[in-house]
Parts: structure tokens; C-alpha cells; sequence
């Protein structure tokens, strides 16, 4: 039988959760359908993609990834405070913003509100966490 090899395409039935088992993304959510990606290209996370060399197809495995081999270290720099004026008004904790960079769009979720401060964080929501893959190995081409 085949294994997953480091330019393999994949079919994949994926559920992804936090250390405290939150679930963040699942493939097996209603109406979803099991990711196909070839490996090598930078679609995936590098963990992921670790986690799926050697399976074959029906194999089933958890994997844990830590923050660097997903999406990375929480950097400081890209928390940030702006005036009121420049986010829309009424804007809450917990909500997303996008805005234009030179590098293109880029989003923030707002940490704080304040008297006359927003505080907005763009670092990815999974960066700094471990997360947790339970894999199943649908189709390998």
C-alpha cells in the first residue's frame, strides 16, 4: 500500500482543537468536505503536513503541533494602539477588523476599547497555542 510521501497529494478528514479541547476547525462539520491538498507547496501548516508523511489511506492518528510549527510565536509588534476615531464606531471587544497594508489586507481582533484607545491585536488567532489534529487519511494520489 502507498504512504504519504513529502509531495503527495492528500484527501483528508481533519478535526483541530486547543490543549483545553476546543474545537477551532473540523472537517466533519455538516455540509463539509474533507480537505485535498498536495503537500510541499505551503498550503498547510508545516506540523500538519509532518503528521500525514508515512500514512496510508484508513489510517487514523492525533498529532500535537506546537505554536512554531503552526502558525508561530505571538508577536509583540503586531499589537497595536489606534485612536477611536480610525475604527467604526460602537466597535466591541472580540470583533474583526481588516485593513490595507503594503503587504496587502491584513486582520486584527480587537482586544480592548478604551476611553480613547482601541487596542487591536494582528497576530494570527492560533499563534502561540498547540493544537491538536485528530487525522484520517481518505484518499492519497
Amino acid at each position: 500500500m502507498s504512504k504519504v510521501q513529502s509531495t503527495s497529494t492528500v484527501t483528508v478528514h481533519y478535526t483541530g482543537r486547543l490543549e483545553d479541547g476546543s474545537i477551532f476547525d473540523s472537517s466533519l462539520n455538516e455540509g463539509r468536505e474533507p480537505l485535498t491538498a498536495t503537500l510541499g507547496q505551503g498550503a498547510l501548516i508545516p506540523g500538519f503536513e509532518n503528521g500525514l508523511i508515512e500514512m496510508e489511506v484508513g489510517d487514523k492518528k492525533t498529532i500535537e503541533i506546537e505554536s512554531d510549527n503552526a502558525y508561530g510565536q505571538i508577536i509583540p509588534e503586531l499589537v497595536h494602539e489606534v485612536t477611536k476615531d480610525r475604527v467604526p464606531e460602537g466597535i466591541e471587544e472580540g470583533a474583526m477588523l481588516q485593513t490595507m497594508t503594503p503587504q496587502g489586507p491584513m486582520n486584527f481582533k480587537v482586544l480592548e476599547v478604551k476611553d480613547d484607545v482601541v487596542v487591536l491585536d494582528g497576530n494570527h488567532p492560533l499563534a502561540g497555542k498547540k493544537l491538536i489534529f485528530d487525522l484520517e487519511l481518505v484518499s492519497l494520489n
